[in-house]
């Protein structure tokens, strides 16, 4: 299968000041150098409480090089301190969170604080300051969740949809975007399979053979924000049409003939992923390369997306890795894999 497509032909952040909180990470090192190499934008700014981060991400992206960046230590815990970064700011890319499930559980109002609390400090600052375009990232475990870090997401993500409600005249909107596992990042299942492949270790721990997960690459999760941010209009929920794979045939995949142990599924993970619920597919609309859950309450003037070419989707539809139509074959996850790695490389 080919690896889709998410790029927008007609976004342009030339010119413009850009803010992204958890900007050390490994979404926003990659969305920085996306947007240096596409666009021309007035500023730049990397919002994130780790200074060693910051250094290190400054020696890959040097101010002497790239002008337009800047790189600002804070916490979005900190509402002044976020008032202070977004004056000036056109879009904010909220990514910074607490994401470690078993940390979340041990910690849950430092999880709380930093989820729902930061949230609102950004939707508080971003309106202070006039903000044109808020989009924060969520996660699949936000719908239907079964652990804190789930439940917490779910809770920003409808702090930011409530968010149209506040902006008034201002006119700042808020949208997310909610995806699925990415391919190769950090605590990813696959450079583990990988590294017990290099070690030829006697089998391969499964968690469940019946489990299954939806896979994006980090390519694919900045494509898919950018071209987000294009189409919004404020209360949406965008979802990537993207492929699942079951976990054994994953490992058969990255490490095949070596034997599987099944160990369990882990506290507070789910047997099959969900990106739309349900009782979200009521007020859900598709396009070819995604599905958008458009606000169910809404006081503001929203334009829904199926007035410009998106059509509703069938009665009763859910949009989960283990119904999902389209799957990952091992061709097609070699693909994702390699075009991971080509990343890294870069």
């Amino acid at each position: 299968m080919s690896i889709r497509n998410f790029l927008s032909s007609s976004l342009d952040l030339n010119g413009k000041t850009i803010l992204v909180t958890g900007g050390t990470g490994s979404f926003g090192q990659h969305f920085v150098a996306n947007v240096l190499e596409r666009y021309n934008p007035r500023k730049l700014i990397v919002y994130s409480r780790d200074e060693l981060k910051q250094y290190e991400m400054a020696q890959n992206f040097p101010i002497e090089k790239h002008d337009s960046i800047r790189y600002f230590i804070g916490d979005v815990r900190d509402r002044d301190r976020l008032r202070m970064a977004m004056r000036e700011v056109d879009v904010v890319i909220h990514a910074a969170a607490m994401k470690q499930v078993p940390a979340s559980e041990y910690n849950p109002m430092e999880c709380i604080r930093t989820n729902v609390d930061g949230a609102e400090n950004v939707v508080n600052a971003a309106l202070d300051n006039g903000v044109k375009k808020v989009l924060a990232l969520s996660t699949d475990k936000a719908a239907n969740p079964i652990n804190l870090y789930g439940a917490s997401k779910l809770a920003s993500d409808k702090i930011f949809i409530a968010a149209n409600n506040l902006s008034g005249s201002i006119g700042t909107r808020f949208s997310v975007v909610r995806y699925g596992n990415v391919v190769g990042s950090r605590g990813s299942v696959i450079p583990f399979f990988q590294k017990l492949a290099q070690q030829n270790a006697p089998f391969v721990p499964i968690t469940d053979e019946r489990m299954t997960r939806f896979w994006i690459t980090l390519q694919q999760g900045v494509d898919f924000v950018l071209s987000s941010i294009d189409i919004m209009r404020g209360g949406e929920i965008f979802i990537p049409r993207i492929p699942s794979m079951n976990i054994s045939d994953l490992a058969n995949v990255l490490v095949p003939g070596m034997p599987h142990k099944t160990v369990g599924i882990r506290p507070g993970e789910k047997l099959h992923e969900i990106m739309v619920p349900l009782d979200d597919g009521r007020n859900t609309v598709e396009l070819a390369d995604r599905y958008i859950i458009e606000p169910a309450f809404r006081t503001w003037s929203y334009k829904s997306h199926l007035e410009t070419g998106a059509k509703p989707v069938a009665d009763g539809f859910a949009y989960s890795s283990d119904m999902n139509a389209e799957w990952l074959d091992a061709k097609g996850l070699q693909a994702l894999v390699q075009e991971c790695d080509k990343a890294e490389a870069a």
